[in-house]
């Protein structure tokens, strides 16, 4: 990858409508059509803030990793390798699809809750994606501070990889940081980066300047790489997601839940999504217990699918 050093590129998300969550606006920051991947973060959904009955019902995924990070209500979280799991603010649900999984994901009770949550996935590279299916919650993530420049310190959650000479517990498959800042009012602190790794910085709440730059809600800044720390600064206080790692060279074919290499790849795994939902005996995706429907899988497009280059 070429080094960009001081390039700042807003990247605006996109209003997906999911129906059924669903009735909730979900904002999708990644990918990009000029930017598929952010180092292996390959997806970066918000939904909410809404009250909502969320009810995603079971459905399949394939080659990535899904990073679910609540902000606000609980989540109950079930699989097809039996994991059962309620989320809430703080903690942290990562589950690796490697070469097969299927999952559900419910508000807890039957009436409507506040909810907001980001949702992320992370591509598996070769050595990962072909491999079992797992589950991990956690619920003790180490929390750090970072020095101000001026006024008071900002605290960081590192919720996957490394940052700040800080491991989180979850697993990962490529150098890669994902992590969640709370900067005070008035605020000036500065990030320590990877200058071999690229990042990018999202508001999610209050107000922020990166590297000088001020951020809409919800706006994710690209830095590029070439950067070993960036400021950043607050009038009424912000609470920011970093997230980055080493550039993931492989090009990849995204298509609904699925992160592939080519059609091909993907086009057996929906052949055999579908195949197991009409009751054909395979067991790639499993069954997620507890529930008596499975979302289908949307039609292929006419045309092959074709890995997505970045042009930035």
């Amino acid at each position: 990858m070429t080094p960009v050093g001081e390039r700042r590129i807003v990247l605006e998300p996109r209003e997906v409508p999911l129906g059924g969550v669903r009735g909730m606006n979900v904002l999708r920051a990644l990918p990009h059509r000029n930017l598929p991947t952010i180092g292996a973060w390959c997806f970066l959904d918000r939904f909410g803030p809404a009250d909502t009955r969320m009810r995603v019902e079971p459905h399949p995924h394939i080659g990535l990793q899904t990073v679910t990070w609540p902000l606000v209500g609980e989540i109950r979280h079930r699989d097809s390798i039996g994991s059962d799991a309620d989320l809430r603010r703080g903690q942290l649900n990562l589950m690796t699809a490697g070469d097969g999984i299927s999952h559900s994901e419910y508000s807890i009770g039957d009436d409507p809750i506040p909810l907001d949550a980001l949702q992320l996935w992370v591509v598996l590279p070769d050595s990962a994606r072909h491999g079992s299916p797992g589950f991990e919650r956690h619920i003790d993530l180490p929390r750090i501070a970072l020095p101000a420049v001026q006024g008071a310190d900002a605290a960081a959650t590192v919720v996957l990889g490394d940052f700040a000479g800080v491991r989180s517990p979850a697993t990962v498959h490529t150098p890669i940081v994902g992590a969640e800042i709370v900067v005070p009012a008035g605020a000036t602190v500065r990030l320590p980066l990877d200058s071999g790794w690229e990042h990018a910085v999202m508001l999610v709440e209050g107000d922020v300047a990166v590297a000088q730059h001020p951020l809409a809600l919800n706006d994710l800044l690209y830095l590029g790489d070439s950067r070993d720390h960036v400021e950043v600064s607050s009038g009424g206080g912000a609470l920011l997601f970093l997230l980055g790692g080493e550039p993931f060279e492989d090009e990849i074919v995204m298509w609904w839940n699925f992160a592939g290499r080519s059609h091909d790849e993907i086009a057996q795994a929906r052949a055999e999504w579908e195949a197991e939902s009409a009751g054909a005996p395979t067991d790639r995706f499993g069954v997620v217990d507890g529930h008596d429907v499975r979302i289908p899988a949307p039609p292929l497009p006419d045309v092959r699918l074709m890995p997505r280059g970045r042009k930035i």
